[in-house]
């Protein structure tokens, strides 16, 4: 027989699921809208994904849906991606 408080944090943690799951695959979206951007050579809209998509990162990391080390090794990447596309453009 399981304990009522055991079947409260089952229920709890089904809707942390969801809600986490929901978060990543946003985070995967656009990550890959970004990378088209870049990809295509359009800076300005990869600038301002650039920067929603740090947002998005810090907050995952800040609510334990993906690890701090891994949103900032993505912003990073991404960063470094941006300021190559821009300076080749310049």
């Amino acid at each position: 027989m399981h304990r009522q408080s055991a079947k409260k944090h089952a229920r709890a943690d089904e809707k942390k699921r969801i809600r986490n799951r929901h978060r990543k695959a946003t985070l995967r979206t656009v990550l890959k809208q970004t990378e088209t951007a870049l990809s295509e050579g359009n800076v300005e809209v990869a600038q301002e994904l650039c920067r929603n998509i740090a947002s998005l990162l810090d907050r995952a990391a800040g609510k334990g849906v993906i690890k701090k080390g891994t949103a900032n090794r993505q912003k990073s990447r991404l960063n470094r991606k941006l300021h190559t596309l821009m300076a080749a453009g310049s």
